[in-house]
């Protein structure tokens, strides 16, 4: 069963994950999402469901204003190239729909098929803020928390540095 902000919420209290969640209206871009980041600390994020031909599915938690230039991604982590995953796919691995992705959807991933990378900018900020399962809020916790969690689904915290590939030759 897909869980939702309040099994969220129960999950991090379990953890000793300290949290704090804003409701808002649905936002579904960072663009949209502007004046309500300018009033709450911490890094804010995009969060992207990346599928390759051979079926890896990769979920990224990247820093909001990052450039990611996905079409030399696969180099970096060793996958094919990668393209948006199917909303239904989403759907069925991380219990989200598009818009509401976020890293906080990794607990609904019990088979471990996501491969879960973090934005090195992102892990330069304290808090950090996700959608907590839903795009009608943001729940920021520690960076320390944040990778608690992560570990805590099972599913590993590969740091990646994004601006890697903004100098790498085409």
């Amino acid at each position: 069963m897909t869980a939702t902000p309040e099994d969220l919420f129960a999950y991090l209290d379990t953890l000793g994950i300290a949290h704090t969640t804003h409701w808002h209206e649905a936002v579904f871009t960072v663009d949209q999402g502007k004046e309500l980041k300018a009033a709450m600390p911490g890094g804010h994020t995009k969060n992207l469901f990346l599928k390759d031909k051979d079926g890896a599915i990769v979920l990224i938690a990247a820093e909001a204003h990052s450039e990611l230039k996905l079409n030399k991604l696969h180099r970096l982590i060793g996958t094919k190239r990668l393209s948006f995953g199917p909303p239904e796919l989403m759907e069925e691995l991380l219990g989200v729909t598009p818009g509401s992705v976020t890293a906080f959807a990794l607990m609904n991933d019990k088979a471990g098929r996501v491969r879960f990378l973090v934005d090195a900018a992102l892990m330069a900020h304290d808090p950090v803020n996700f959608h907590p399962l839903t795009n009608t809020g943001t729940t920021a916790i520690s960076r320390e928390g944040f990778e608690a969690f992560v570990r805590a689904t099972g599913h590993g915290f590969e740091v990646i540095d994004f601006t890697q590939l903004l100098t790498e030759a085409e």
